[in-house]
């Protein structure tokens, strides 16, 4: 068996005399404690040394990614050719994959061999003569050196400040053009109004007052390669019915450079964003594919940096822009945001509102997979970011999906779990809940019943006045019982109380004076009054009827009191 052994000065083939030795790995270092016991174990068959450190590191670099150098490719043609019946113990697997696809060597990588290394180095410098341990050392530092710088040596294409800086500007362009065209509207607007409502394209705008200058060179003008044909004859057609003022030639010169700076501004805008495309797909392309250019520079961006991004959880990056929104609604105790920067992603945009927050949670998950793919793996292909886009997609359209096939029931799942259920309750509208006032009054209903019940009281009043007492005084009584009928009731209960008061005063005189009859007609009275509340009247008019008796009948007493004192 031949080892085949790295070092920084160069490549050593060691030949294994003792095979034996390596099936006890346990006990393997114990065959290495003494250069004496390891030279009967291996022995140093070819070693070929490298000229400067630019061939050590280049070595190096090819044995940490797994490739085969020119000078291995030469020593393992050269040695190990010649002995191609025996096996190459190597201390990486996926070197011995190449060595073995390209010159059709048997490799072996175990765990023996891999003790069997550490004891190699840890005798290294007794094993390989000619090398002195001070010169062996120098070359292992400087290597280690140049090997670090290497690996901290950032490509070219992989600089993602200019993607920091380019986005950033791209901002500051928005800005700054936006205000120019709101400042050259407005300016040229003075002189030309109606071009600003006919011409909606800011950079159509510009162009168009560029080149037509004052508004009375419109008829004379050519706008064809501005303007579509309908819109032109609406400028040629406004600038004749114009109510501009009139400026000078000085002033249209002003408002023309404004509009050069304005176009320049465009073009150069969109030259820029064409360059930070091109460096997001060289840097970043699964971010790229996930998320699109701006959305993902924009979180490069707000990190500082792709590999501070790639640091960042799932649930960070889903609202990653967000910051203020989510402390405040922390110290209020309310709802946390549920989307940052990655609302403005293609994805996100075409959701509905219900579904927003689940699709930004998804894309977050599946972004902080491909900005960790991009940072730290080697391949610069967007396969990854593709088929992760895919599964979004698929998702999206099944969540829209979901509500049409609860309805429907196409699905048995979902027709199983929300069944349709017909409840046949018919509500109709009451309008009486609209207002307050009531479709009859009461008022209306007392007036209707006292207007039918007057007839039939009349003559049982009359009757019982002839029946009881036929003198002539009766007419004018029951004229007087007719009015009180029209007052309130309040008025009558006074003057039913007036009249109780001489009331008794009369009837203490008669009782010394007057004979039996009188006593009789005072029962008479009694019980009159008293089987007339017993017949309840719901009418008005039959209480004041009975007040209108009391009245006469108090009159009577009155006078016949008056005439036994004469006598």
């Amino acid at each position: 068996m031949l080892v085949l052994f790295e070092t920084a000065a160069g490549y050593a083939i060691f030949k294994v005399l003792n095979e034996s030795k390596l099936q006890q790995v346990d006990s393997l270092y114990k065959e290495f404690e003494t250069p004496e016991k390891a030279n009967k174990i291996v022995k140093l068959k070819h070693f070929e040394k490298f000229q400067d450190t630019t061939e050590a590191l280049a070595a190096a670099t090819a044995l940490v990614e797994g490739k085969i150098s020119k000078s291995l490719k030469k020593i393992l043609k050269k040695v190990v050719a010649k002995e191609a019946h025996e096996e190459l113990a190597i201390s990486d697997a996926k070197l011995g994959g190449v060595i073995k696809d390209k010159l059709d060597l048997n490799c072996v990588y175990s765990p023996a061999v891999a003790e069997l290394m550490r004891c190699i180095r840890s005798q290294m410098e007794s094993l390989i003569s000619g090398l002195p341990p001070r010169e062996m050392s120098a070359m292992s530092l400087g290597l280690a050196h140049s090997l670090s710088r290497y690996k901290l040596k950032f490509s070219p294409d992989k600089v993602d400040t200019m993607i920091v800086q380019a986005i950033s500007l791209l901002d500051d362009l928005d800005k700054e053009l936006n205000n120019y065209i709101m400042r050259c509207r407005e300016w040229y607007g003075w002189h030309f109004p109606e071009l600003g409502k006919v011409v909606t394209d800011n950079l159509a705008y510009c162009k168009t007052v560029l080149k037509v200058g004052d508004r009375t060179n419109v008829s004379s003008t050519d706008l064809s390669e501005i303007l579509p044909e309908e819109i032109e004859a609406e400028v040629k057609l406004a600038a004749e019915i114009s109510m501009g003022t009139e400026v000078s030639e000085q002033d249209i010169d002003n408002i023309r450079h404004l509009c050069d700076q304005v176009i320049e501004i465009s073009e150069y805008r969109a030259q820029l964003y064409d360059y930070l495309k091109n460096r997001m797909m060289a840097i970043a392309p699964n971010l790229t594919v996930m998320v699109g250019e701006l959305v993902g520079a924009r979180l490069i961006s707000h990190a500082g940096s792709l590999l501070n991004l790639a640091k960042h959880p799932a649930s960070t990056v889903q609202i990653l822009g967000a910051e203020k929104a989510l402390f405040r609604a922390l110290n209020t105790r309310k709802d946390t945001p549920k989307y940052g920067l990655i609302y403005h992603a293609s994805l996100v945009g075409q959701t509905t509102a219900k579904n927003k927050g689940k699709i930004s949670r998804m894309l977050a998950a599946k972004a902080a997979l491909a900005i960790r793919y991009d940072a730290l793996g080697e391949d610069t292909n967007a396969e990854m970011g593709a088929e992760n886009r895919a599964k979004l997609e698929a998702r999206l359209r099944h969540l829209e999906d979901k509500g049409i096939r609860r309805i429907s029931g196409t699905g048995k799942a979902m027709a199983r779990a929300d069944k349709y259920q017909h409840k046949s309750e018919v509500r109709i509208y009451d309008p009486s809940g609209d207002s307050t006032i009531p479709s009859t009054s009461k008022k209306r209903k007392i007036e209707e019943v006292e207007e039918e019940t007057p007839e039939p009281v009349t003559p049982v009043v009359k009757a019982k006045k002839i029946r009881k007492e036929p003198e002539t005084e009766e007419t004018e009584t029951a004229a007087e019982a007719a009015e009180p009928p029209k007052k309130k009731k309040k008025k009558k209960d006074k003057s039913a109380a007036e009249l109780e008061e001489p009331k008794e005063e009369e009837e203490e005189v008669a009782v010394s004076e007057t004979t039996g009859k009188k006593k009789k007609k005072k029962k008479d009275k009694s019980v009159r009054e008293l089987q007339e509340p017993k017949e309840e009247p719901k009418e008005e008019e039959e209480e004041e009827v009975a007040v209108g008796e009391t009245s006469e009948k108090k009159k009577k007493k009155k006078k016949k009191v008056k005439e036994e004192e004469d006598e």
